[in-house]
C-alpha cells in the first residue's frame, strides 16, 4: 500500500459582510446581460476573473465561479436582517495544489479586491472534508468491518440508518458512514469515480506523489509471459515495480482507494467549538484523531467483542498519515502540468464527441464504412461554409467558448 495523497478536499464558510454599492451594480449589470444570453458571462472586477451565472440559486442573488483553481462565491443581496452575505466553496483542486492557508488567504485577498472587509469573527465554517488516497489494489472492502469504539456514546454506534452501501457488479465501491451536517466517514474506490468523472488531474497529483518519494510513476507497458497451464505465451500487464502501477483499463491491479473525514457544521460547532479560521486551526487535528479512533475500518478476528478487533492495515496507514500536521498539507505539485493534463483531456473527449456525430450523420444518411472518410470531408466543407456565410455570429460563438473555457487554457 502507497498513499499517493493526503490533505483537505473541501472546505465551505459564510461570513458575515455584505457586498459594496459598487460592486453591487456591476454584479447586476453583469447579470443582466447573462439573462439575455441565458448563459454564464466573463467578469473582471478588483482584477479578478470570474463567471457570473445567469441566475441565483438557495437564497443568493449571484453566484460566481472562479474556475477549479479558485472558488465558488454567493452573495446576497445586502439586508440589514441578514448579515450573513457571502458564502464560499473551495474545491478539491485547489485544496489539493495549494493547502488550506493558500486557500484562505485567497478568500481574503479576493474579498479585498471586491472591497469586502470583514473581521476574523465574521467567519462561519461551514463544512470541511480531509482524505487520504491509498494504492491498494488488493483490498476488498467489507462494509461489516467498520465498528465504532465501545467507550463513545451512543450516538457513535453504526446503525443501518447510518451506514450506506454502494455496489457495482457485485463488489461494494464505497461505504458511507455518518450523515451531515454532523459528522461522516466515507471509504470509496477514488480511480473509479476519477475515470467516471474525468478527473484527469488526480493522476498527475499522483504522480507528482510518487516522484517526490524517487518511487516510479503510475503507467502501464505489456510484456509476454509464460502462464497458464500449458505455459504458453501471453500477453500482461506489467510494470517495474508492480506495486507502484494504475492503468484505466485494468481496475484488478490499479485501485486507488479514498478515506474521506467530513466535518459538517453542527459537528463543527456543536461538538468541537470549530466556527473561525482560527479554532479550525488548533482543533481540527484533534477532530481528525478521535474521528479514526472513534470510526474504525478492522481486521476481525475470533474475539466476539468487535470494539477489540484490530485495525485493518490500510486504517492504520491512513490513520498514521493523518496524524501530521495538517494545516499546510497539499500536494505542492505544480499546477501548469495538471491545467495541461486537463485541457489534452477535455480536447480529446471533444474530438471523440465530434467523430461520434459524423459516423452518426453517415449512418443517418445510409452511407456506408467505405464512403466514410468522404462524408466528414463533406461536413467540414459544409462547416467552413456556415462560418463563411455569418462570420458574426462564429465569431461570437468562439468568443463565448474561449471566455467558458479561460480558466482551462
Amino acid at each position: 500500500m502507497t498513499i499517493l495523497h493526503k490533505g483537505f478536499d473541501t472546505i465551505a464558510l459564510s461570513i458575515k459582510a455584505a457586498l459594496t454599492p459598487e460592486f453591487l451594480d456591476y454584479l447586476e449589470t453583469e447579470q443582466t446581460r447573462a439573462k439575455a444570453d441565458n448563459a454564464s458571462v466573463l467578469c473582471r472586477y478588483g482584477d479578478v476573473q470570474f463567471h457570473l451565472k445567469h441566475h441565483g440559486g438557495t437564497g443568493y442573488q449571484f453566484l460566481l465561479d472562479g474556475g477549479p483553481d479558485g472558488a465558488s462565491w454567493a452573495f446576497k443581496r445586502p439586508h440589514p436582517k441578514d448579515p450573513w452575505g457571502v458564502r464560499i466553496n473551495i474545491g478539491s483542486r485547489h485544496l489539493a495544489l495549494y493547502g488550506l492557508g493558500r486557500a484562505k488567504a485567497h478568500v481574503e485577498d479576493t474579498l479585498a479586491a471586491w472591497g469586502i472587509r470583514f473581521q476574523a469573527d465574521d467567519v462561519s465554517i461551514a463544512r470541511v472534508d480531509f482524505c487520504v488516497d491509498v494504492f491498494a489494489p488488493s483490498f476488498t472492502l467489507q462494509p461489516e468491518h467498520f465498528v465504532m469504539h465501545s467507550g463513545t456514546g451512543r450516538r457513535d454506534y453504526i446503525t443501518d440508518t447510518d451506514k450506506a452501501v454502494n455496489g457495482k457488479s457485485g463488489r461494494t465501491t464505497s461505504v458511507t458512514l455518518g450523515k451531515m451536517p454532523n459528522r461522516q466517514v466515507i471509504v470509496y474506490d477514488k480511480r473509479a469515480e476519477v475515470i467516471a468523472r474525468s478527473k484527469t488531474y488526480w493522476w498527475a497529483i499522483w504522480n507528482d506523489t510518487l516522484r517526490k518519494q524517487n518511487l516510479p510513476p503510475l503507467r502501464y507497458v505489456t510484456v509476454r509471459r509464460e502462464s497458464g497451464p500449458d505455459a504458453s505465451p501471453v500477453t500482461l500487464p506489467y510494470v517495474e515495480n508492480a506495486d507502484h502501477f494504475i492503468d484505466a483499463t485494468q481496475p484488478d491491479i490499479s485501485r486507488v482507494w479514498r478515506v474521506e473525514f467530513r466535518a459538517g457544521k453542527a459537528y463543527l460547532k456543536d461538538t468541537w467549538g470549530i466556527r473561525t479560521w482560527g479554532q479550525l486551526f488548533d482543533l481540527f487535528g484533534d477532530l481528525i484523531q478521535q474521528t479514526g479512533e472513534t470510526v474504525r475500518y478492522t481486521a476481525p478476528n475470533n474475539d466476539p467483542n468487535r470494539s477489540r478487533w484490530p485495525n485493518h492495515l490500510i486504517w492504520a496507514k491512513v490513520i498514521a498519515e493523518m496524524n501530521d500536521d495538517l494545516l499546510e498539507m497539499h500536494s505542492g505539485a505544480d499546477p501548469n502540468p495538471i491545467k495541461e493534463v486537463h485541457r489534452e483531456a477535455h480536447i480529446s473527449m471533444i474530438t471523440q464527441q465530434v467523430l461520434g456525430l459524423n459516423i452518426t450523420l453517415a449512418a443517418l444518411n445510409d452511407v456506408g464504412f467505405e464512403g466514410l472518410n468522404q462524408l466528414i470531408e463533406k461536413t467540414g466543407n459544409d462547416l467552413k461554409s456556415m462560418v463563411l456565410n455569418n462570420p458574426e455570429k462564429a465569431g461570437k460563438q468562439l468568443d463565448d467558448a474561449k471566455n467558458r473555457y479561460v480558466f482551462m487554457t
